[in-house]
């Protein structure tokens, strides 16, 4: 199992996104891949996965499929995000 959250680095966001990353990891401590869209791996990665809008979380299976996404002005809701987390296959 796979998360990632793509973020637009120096916008509104990041900060936003690095909290949420980091609360994540305090409460879980499972970590979260973050992903700059402004690099070739994270423009890749959206573009892969259609993702337009950031920030945006994306639950990967372990053959790469998307389970799960949420694009857009607000992150969802960790427990969200540790139910597929959890429920997954490593």
């Amino acid at each position: 199992m796979k998360v990632a959250v793509l973020y637009q680095s120096n916008s509104e966001d990041e900060r936003a996104v690095r909290e949420f990353v980091e609360e994540y990891r305090r409460r879980t401590g499972r970590s979260l891949e973050m992903q700059d869209v402004n690099t070739r791996d994270g423009a890749s990665t959206a573009t892969l996965y259609d993702i337009v809008r950031y920030p945006a979380v994306l639950v990967m299976g372990p053959d790469g499929t998307l389970v799960q996404n949420w694009q857009g002005d607000s992150l969802p809701l960790m427990n969200e995000v540790m139910y597929y987390h959890n429920s997954m296959p490593a």
